[in-house]
This record gives structure tokens, sequence and C-alpha cells, in this order.
């Protein structure tokens, strides 16, 4: 729209300042920061009894979904916000409503936590579904497409970089390892234009 000449623009956010870098073709890339694994930065009680340490930010579980009782493994992260990411083998078969929910207000996460369900497709290419903490189930989740990325990466089951699948479209991923930052490409799009009435308080 014009609104800024500046390449690349600096958009600060509650948690972070983003550096998103456009190129000619449309696409935006977005430096979202390095991944933080500390259980505090979650925050995620990694010490609550009914937590199992499987193995680095690997961890287990016992959830109540569905009127069942299973174990769930999963890693945790935060990308400037809270990310568990579950890894399975069919992400249409994954019960995502119900283990989303489930794993997001476990205790363990104080402050409830983003759960991602992630299908490995290839080295380079995955699908993703994610429910949100007090949204549910989204189209897409950008924070949530780059914890999935590295956990699958540190867990050996990716290469960067990564195409992520979501119901919303495809975003790619690229991290370089710890101590490097997230960089999310994707297309950006309007989606919709409106004007806010706000009241005068200048008298």
């Amino acid at each position: 729209k014009g609104l800024t000449t500046h390449n690349p623009i600096k958009v600060e956010t509650v948690n972070r300042l983003l550096s998103l870098q456009l190129s000619e073709d449309g696409e935006v890339t977005v430096d979202m920061g390095e991944p933080d694994f500390a259980p505090e930065s979650l925050p995620f009680e990694a010490e609550n009894a009914s937590v199992d340490v499987v193995s680095g930010q690997r961890y287990r579980c016992e959830v109540v979904a569905a009127s069942t009782t299973q174990k769930i493994e999963f890693s945790a992260l935060s990308m400037g916000n809270p990310h568990a990411v579950i890894v399975v083998d069919d992400l249409d078969k994954a019960d995502v409503v119900s283990l989303g929910a489930a794993l997001g207000q476990h205790g363990c996460f104080p402050q409830g936590v983003n759960v991602g369900f992630m299908q490995v497709v290839a080295q380079q290419s995955i699908r993703l579904r994610v429910f949100e903490r007090g949204s549910g189930e989204t189209l897409a989740c950008g924070t949530g497409a780059c914890a999935a990325v590295v956990s699958g990466c540190k867990l050996g089951l990716l290469e960067s970089p990564v195409a992520v699948n979501v119901r919303g479209g495809t975003l790619t991923i690229a991290w370089q390892g710890d101590g490097t930052p997230v960089l999310m490409t994707g297309p950006a799009t309007t989606v919709y234009d409106g004007i806010l009435d706000l009241p005068d308080h200048t008298h």
C-alpha cells in the first residue's frame, strides 16, 4: 500500500522486535529470533511430578483426552510464546482438538501452551496443525511452524529449509542450529480493510 519504503521493515510485537525483508516476488522473510529451550521461558514446569524427561527438550506426560488417559511425548520451546510439538504418523487421524486442549491446559504449563501436531513428509517437508491457547485450532501459526521445524531439526528428523504445509497455505522455515535465528518466509496478503472510530479524549 506504499505505507513505507523501508526494507527491511522493523515490527515491534509484545514479546520481541521482528525484522521483515520484502522480496520482489511478494514473499516476506521474517527474522523470528532464536528459539529458547529453557523451561522457565515458556514457562514449563519440567520438574512437575507428572512429567518425565525423555531426552534434551523431549518430555512425556499423561493427559486425559476424549475420556481416556494416555501418555504423549512432546518437545517444549519458546518462540516468544510457548509451544509444545507432538510428532504424529498421520495428521488426518490426530485428535488435535482433544489432545491439544488437554496438553494446552496441563498443570505443567501454568500459563498454557500452543500445541503443534507435526507429520514428517520428508526431510524438508512437514504437515502441521496447531491448537492455540485461547483460540483453538487455527488455519496457520507462524511461531508454531517455527517451533515445529526447530523441534524436528533437534530430533534429526528434518533438514533446513523446511516447507511447512498448514491449512492456510505453505511457509518455508530455515534454521541453522543453536545460536541462530529462525527465518520464516511466506506470502503477504491483505485479509481485510476496515475503519475504526476511536473516542476523542483530547478534551
